[in-house]
């Protein structure tokens, strides 16, 4: 379970959100460009820190700036896809999989069990040994994807994973989301502009407007409206 209630200020507006998300649910979170969405992923990721405000991760406190509390970045077992993949480009697909447990010290065998059955998971075995530099923006978000969920996350966040997909790759990064989400009944958030990504893929919707929650409910019941903001 997530547990996040944060303020932050920032130089257009102050964020001042509170969220929750189940273990097995993903959350989708929209608005505008510049309305607070990826600055949340990032105070939760650890790469921000808030004002004030507390983030919980299953019983266990991550940050409360009262009480000093700051779990480091690594320490978090946060699997975070970026908008960009953020793939290593000089290095091979199976060595962005590795790349997290190596950092974490696991047994190397068990690296291995790992980024097989990633491999296969995610359907990307026959480039295991291909530099990832070389790969089309649908294969990286694929590895980027699996080196997220190589660390054995307790959360995973994405963020504008289908802005530079095809049709058919934006499906099939949904199915896998939604694959592992379930399987590994972890608590997901996904940042997205689009309304049809929202819907695709939410168990509920959080709609931002200048830092605050404009709206937060399920995706078939999000009135038209409640995009009309436009956030600086």
């Amino acid at each position: 379970m997530l547990d996040v209630v944060i303020t932050r200020k920032l130089r257009d507006f102050t964020l001042d959100i509170t969220l929750a998300v189940r273990p097995g649910e993903i959350l989708a979170l929209m608005g505008a460009n510049g309305s607070g969405k990826s600055t949340t992923l990032n105070i939760v990721a650890g790469l921000l820190i808030p004002d004030a405000g507390c983030i919980r991760l299953n019983g266990s406190t991550l940050c409360e700036p009262a009480r000093g509390t700051d779990i480091a970045i690594e320490d978090r077992r946060i699997g975070y896809v970026f908008q960009n993949a953020a793939v290593f480009p000089h290095l091979t697909v199976r060595d962005n999989i590795a790349f997290g447990p190596r950092a974490r010290g696991v047994d190397p065998q068990e690296i291995r069990t790992r980024i097989d059955e990633l491999l296969d998971a995610i359907h990307i075995r026959d480039l295991a040994l291909v530099k990832a530099g070389n790969l089309s923006g649908g294969q990286k978000q694929r590895v980027a994807l699996a080196r997220a969920l190589a660390i054995r996350p307790s959360l995973l966040m994405l963020d504008e994973p289908f802005t530079a997909l095809d049709t058919e790759s934006t499906r099939d990064i949904k199915d896998l989301i939604r694959k592992f989400v379930t399987e590994m009944q972890i608590p997901c958030i996904v940042v997205t502009h689009r309304r049809t990504d929202s819907s695709d893929i939410g168990d509920r919707i959080c709609v931002l407007c200048s830092g605050k929650k404009e709206w937060e409910g399920l995706p078939g019941e999000m009135p038209e409206a409640c995009l009309s903001c436009q956030c600086p």
